[in-house]
């Protein structure tokens, strides 16, 4: 467990945040300038708060009350920045191991080997290189390697993505996904990017102006109201967890299936039996009062009308309850009228195959 709930000044800058997180991955998301950084940095001890405490299962790492205020290298953290940060005169190899500079005994269940860390990354190749020799990816790989191996109690991801280009993003998500999956270490992740919150995050925690302005889980703070102002109007939506239950090497599809339904999607990286997440948004959803006939549309399931959201110019949002699962459309108030909709009316949501993109699918 996370627990933080800290306040401080920084310049003309005022930080007042509180939250707890019992998952395995909790990201911190708003807008640039909202406070993110700055609670990793009162995490880590780069930074000190005027007052409030800060703990990492169980151990105090800061109290003002209690007069607890651990030094930053004895607080087991490991931190990767949005730029690598490595030793530019060492290899790969060296650096890596720089991280075992400041490991401390009793690891525990967080404890890496050097062959561990390298195999879960992919970066075996990369050994006898220098900085200057790796891609921006590659670089971010090795930075994560080299905070695995100082055996930290927690890890803090500060955009790790935001200076990468898409392939490079999509590459660096894959190991944060198996980082995630394989070593228990909880994992802060910044970010004001949505895709990478859906794919990786079991907790979010919504910052703006530094405060926290809502907080749970991903999948109901994706469909949340506080979220929207944060997001552009076409970003909007909800996600929902699904089984693969197959693949159709031929069509190139997924068949999978939640308590909602059955999905179809293109170009799913997971073999049959796991579980994997998927963002719908809500501009990708069409509604009709009857079960289409006739038509290229592969998604068509069955729900109830479980609110009507405030209009937005000429549109507003339908949140339906599919199955139990939150699935959001955006049409237009025109639209809304002229199909009677109401909380407990009976609709169908119809969702394009080739509008749930690779970007929309992650492990769950």
């Amino acid at each position: 467990m996370l627990e933080f709930d800290a306040r401080c000044s920084l310049g003309g800058f005022a930080l007042d945040v509180a939250f707890h997180s019992e998952g395995r991955v909790t990201a911190l998301f708003g807008r640039s300038g909202a406070g993110k950084s700055t609670v990793l940095n009162l995490i880590a001890g780069l930074a000190r708060p005027s007052s409030g405490r800060i703990a990492v299962d169980g151990r105090t790492l800061y109290d003002s009350a209690a007069g607890i205020d651990v030094r930053p290298h004895l607080r087991r953290v490991g931190y990767v920045f949005q730029e690598g940060r490595l030793l530019p005169h060492l290899t790969v190899r060296r650096n890596l191991l720089y991280g075992r500079f400041f490991a401390r005994n009793g690891g525990g269940a967080s404890a890496a080997s050097l062959d561990h860390v390298v195999e879960l990354l992919g970066i075996g190749r990369l050994l006898d290189r220098r900085p200057a020799a790796l891609s921006g990816g590659e670089k971010q790989r090795v930075a994560i390697g080299r905070a695995l191996l100082a055996h930290p109690a927690v890890l803090l991801l500060d955009e790790p993505l935001a200076s990468l280009d898409a392939p490079r993003k999509a590459e660096i998500l894959y190991y944060i996904e198996r980082l995630r999956d394989d070593v228990r270490v909880p994992i802060v992740y910044v970010s004001h990017s949505l895709d990478e919150v859906v794919r990786l995050a079991d907790q979010v925690v919504l910052v703006s102006d530094g405060k926290v302005r809502a907080a749970g889980p991903v999948q109901e703070m994706a469909a949340s109201v506080a979220l929207r102002p944060y997001l552009g109007r076409h970003e909007g939506g909800a996600v929902i967890e699904a089984r693969v239950a197959g693949q159709d090497l031929e069509s190139g599809l997924a068949r999978l299936e939640f308590a909602g339904g059955v999905l179809y999607v293109p170009d799913v990286d997971a073999l049959t039996g796991e579980t994997v997440r998927v963002r719908i948004r809500a501009r990708d959803v069409s509604l009709a009062l009857a079960r289409p006939e006739g038509i290229s549309i592969l998604n068509v399931l069955p729900g109830t009308v479980a609110e009507l959201g405030a209009a937005d110019g000429s549109s507003l949002d339908v949140r339906l309850d599919v199955g139990g699962a939150p699935v959001i459309a955006r049409i237009t108030r025109h639209s809304a009228g002229r199909l009677g909709l109401a909380p407990g009316k009976p609709v169908f949501a119809m969702i394009k195959a080739v509008s749930l993109d690779r970007r929309s699918v992650g492990y769950a």
